[in-house]
């Protein structure tokens, strides 16, 4: 009984790895990151977002911070009052804890109606966290597109690889506890 205890403990422990090594960290705005020079609409519109993942905004604290607002309306009037969470230290992570579209502005006077807000569509966990295909959008302009492509990419084999391996070793140790009966 005792080893049939274990054996689930392990795969348990190893589903929830997987889970997590399968999440994807992204830096919103790519290599500009969360300022007024991002394009951050092209910048989402070739990403695809999904419940476990986490944004990242990095920005200059005290210049710009992150508010969530708590609907469209409030996104394209950007209207600060209606907000959700707010977020000032220059390096905050928000996890996608479920499908839905969620709304960031920045805070600070003004920048919002300039353009430094974003919309997520987050879908269901199993699809991929790769960018979006070129058909879906038209190719951008902004220098922000190659390199936040090449982040995400990264990001998308980083995990292959962390999945592949999770795998393996659940594998191994499948084995092992099997070979003690």
């Amino acid at each position: 009984m005792g080893l049939k205890n274990t054996f689930c403990l392990v795969l348990l422990f190893v589903a929830l790895i997987t889970k997590e090594a399968l999440a994807a960290q992204l830096l919103v705005g790519g290599s500009q990151g969360w300022e007024t020079t991002t394009d951050l609409d092209s910048w989402a519109s070739g990403q695809t977002f999904k419940v476990g993942d986490q944004l990242v905004f990095k920005y200059s604290s005290g210049l710009h911070s992150v508010v969530e607002l708590a609907n469209e309306d409030a996104y394209k009037n950007c209207d600060l009052g209606t907000s959700l969470d707010s977020k000032n230290t220059g390096n905050d992570v928000l996890k996608l804890n479920k499908p839905g579209t969620r709304y960031f502005a920045c805070g600070t006077l003004g920048h919002c109606s300039e353009g430094m807000k974003v919309k997520i569509k987050v879908v269901a966990g199993n699809a991929s966290s790769s960018p979006a295909s070129s058909s879906s959008s038209p190719p951008s302009s902004s220098s922000s597109s190659p390199s936040s492509t090449t982040s995400t990419s990264a990001a998308s084999t980083s995990c292959s690889f962390a999945a592949i391996f999770v795998l393996l070793a659940s594998s191994f140790l499948a084995t092992i506890v099997l070979s003690m009966y």
